[in-house]
């Protein structure tokens, strides 16, 4: 078996800190995004639906649903891709540390 090769993406090597950099950006746009979903979910809160038709009312909870559903989706999508970030710089921080053994053992 072949050692691992380093993995290079469009020419551009992955190092830990654009790992890093990566993940501070998607947790900062998941963070801005959990706030939005609670503005929003406060706002539909604090505005109750005014009507008596049976269909206005499912069909305003059902956007109302969708909405919040949509916003905590991306919410959760840039916060796990945040922490796979984190995650993989650790990787190959292990990984050069290993890497650094092998060819130090081997001198």
């Amino acid at each position: 078996m072949s050692e691992p090769e380093s993995v290079e993406l469009k020419g551009k090597k992955i190092t830990p800190l654009r790992c890093l950099v990566g993940a501070s950006i998607s947790g900062a746009l998941g963070s801005g995004l959990y706030l939005l979903t609670a503005a929003i979910a406060q706002t539909y809160a604090a505005k109750p639906i005014t009507s008596t038709n049976p269909i206005v009312l499912n069909i305003s909870v059902a956007v109302r649903t969708l909405v919040v559903g949509i916003v905590a989706l991306g919410t959760f999508v840039f916060l796990f891709v945040a922490i796979g970030l984190i995650l993989l710089a650790i990787q190959v921080i292990i990984q050069s540390f290993k890497q650094r053994d092998t060819s130090s053992a081997d001198k």
